[in-house]
């Protein structure tokens, strides 16, 4: 599992990075097989003026799947990354099963936005017959 975590507005200590990493492969690796990779971004939004405001953005990149995104706010750095981590296991397990529960029923798996919309069958053939016919003037 290729976990990339990068740090915003201050420096990422060695604890508190492997303390995502333990805390993503914790969560994560029952699904291993289907991740790509992750990317997990920490940033202090208001800096030395403290309060809610440790942000840890999470990406989980799916084989075959939409990406997952997670975000949490917290005043503790730890806490966002527990509570982040969490969220993405749970919704993780709840795609992939989602998934395997549409293959199984026989029901096409819904399409991911970046992939385009194939049109085959009666009616689109239908249609481009009707558009080249227009096209040459028929």
């Amino acid at each position: 599992m290729q976990i990339d975590i990068q740090a915003r507005r201050f420096t990422l200590t060695n604890a508190l990075r492997s303390h995502a990493e333990h805390r993503m492969r914790l969560a994560l690796t029952c699904c291993d097989d289907h991740i790509q990779r992750i990317a997990m971004r920490l940033s202090d939004i208001n800096g030395p003026r403290g309060g809610v405001d440790k942000h840890c953005h999470i990406q989980v990149v799916l084989a075959g799947l939409p990406d997952i995104i997670i975000e949490d706010t917290e005043a503790n750095m730890y806490v966002a990354i527990n509570r982040a981590a969490d969220r993405a296991g749970r919704t993780l397990v709840r795609k992939i099963n989602r998934q395997q529960t549409l293959l199984k029923q026989g029901q096409p798996l819904p399409l991911e936005i970046d992939q385009p919309l194939q049109t085959t069958g009666f009616l689109s053939d239908t249609f481009n017959d009707t558009t080249n016919q227009a096209d040459r003037g028929l």
